[in-house]
């Protein structure tokens, strides 16, 4: 047997990690031995460059690896079905992901895909609610929320809303909202006026289906893409916000009543990226792990993704791995070869 380069690989990724996201594939695909072109995002061109920039500096050789900015539509359309191109990988939306899928099948590409979540925390009757709000808070927050496995739905037993919903908002109030290069910031803005747009939209909604707005909930300043860190309760299950992943600082609470009905709620949406739980209970966390539809699950910790371990979701948010074996399997045909001897 042996395992070959499938070949020239185009990449295309997203502006909210603009470095982390092209390594990961750019590490995998050079290590199998496969040239590499990404589309990276207009809005975060300089880090793109300047890391492809470091390489060329290094020696790779001429045309091991490129970079291209310009209009997504165009671009991918060229790639994708272009004779050369062997291997697709995509880091964005569901919608974008299905459309770009859709055309690499139709030239059978491989595709490894990396969508959009709406990732569930459970918090389960003997979770340390200290550490669910720890660590999870800080998930939540971390890029005023606009991160794929960002936590989104925060599901917790009912003995314990009232006190998990005070402590989250006392988190979120010493949170420090400003200029992410300014000594002391723990969250900066959204990334454009657009995603404004958005969460105002995702609060309106919420308050009128009857959730509370127990923390933020506003834009704040008059310049700037800044939002509040927001904590809304008592959301109910046709709010907008707990079907459509917000990608924004907000966090919505919702409680239940058994580890089953949890569950039951964190499978109902097709996402199926990342989730997070907190229990004290070896059999619980057992059950989580066996019967939440998702491709990553961080117990009683944030999330912690590292090179060593797949990174990828199932359902709509995706399919293949990036980290570990998986990821360099992607990029790898494999070949049988059987010789009788003469």
């Amino acid at each position: 047997m042996l395992k070959e380069p499938l070949g020239p690989v185009a990449a295309f990724t997203p502006w909210n990690f603009p470095i982390n996201q092209i390594v990961r594939k750019l590490g995998a695909a050079l290590a199998t031995g496969c040239s590499f072109l990404v589309k990276a995002p207009e809005e975060t061109p300089a880090s793109p460059a300047a890391l492809l920039q470091a390489f060329v500096d290094a020696g790779i050789p001429p045309g091991t690896v490129g970079l291209v900015f310009g209009n997504p539509a165009e671009i991918s359309n060229y790639l994708i079905a272009h004779p050369i191109i062997r291997k697709v990988t995509f880091t964005g939306s569901t919608p974008v992901g299905k459309q770009l899928a859709a055309l690499a099948g139709s030239h059978m590409k491989r595709v490894t895909m990396e969508l959009g979540g709406h990732a569930p925390v459970i918090v389960a009757e003997d979770a340390d609610v200290a550490l669910a709000v720890k660590a999870a808070g800080a998930a939540k927050f971390r890029n005023a929320g606009q991160v794929c496995i960002s936590p989104t739905r925060f599901l917790v037993h009912n003995s314990l809303r009232e006190e998990f919903a005070r402590t989250l908002v006392k988190y979120t109030e010493g949170l420090k909202l400003g200029d992410g290069l300014a000594e002391g910031t723990t969250i900066g803005p959204l990334a454009n006026a657009r995603r404004l747009t958005a969460m105002a939209y995702v609060l309106e909604d919420a308050r009128k289906k009857g959730a509370t707005v127990a923390a933020g909930g506003e834009r704040v300043g008059d310049s700037g893409n800044f939002f509040a860190p927001t904590v809304l309760t008592d959301v109910p299950l046709d709010a907008d916000v707990f079907n459509n992943e917000p990608f924004g600082p907000i966090a919505a609470i919702r409680g239940f009543d058994t580890l089953e009905e949890a569950i039951a709620e964190a499978n109902r949406l097709p996402f199926g990226l990342a989730g997070y739980a907190f229990t004290k209970s070896i059999k619980s966390a057992h059950l989580l792990s066996q019967k939440l539809e998702l491709g990553m699950l961080w117990i009683n910790q944030p999330a912690t993704p590292s090179p060593e371990m797949p990174f990828g979701g199932v359902k709509d948010s995706g399919y293949g791995s990036e980290g570990g074996p998986e990821a360099l399997e992607a990029y790898l045909n494999t070949k049988a070869v059987s010789i009788m001897g003469v």
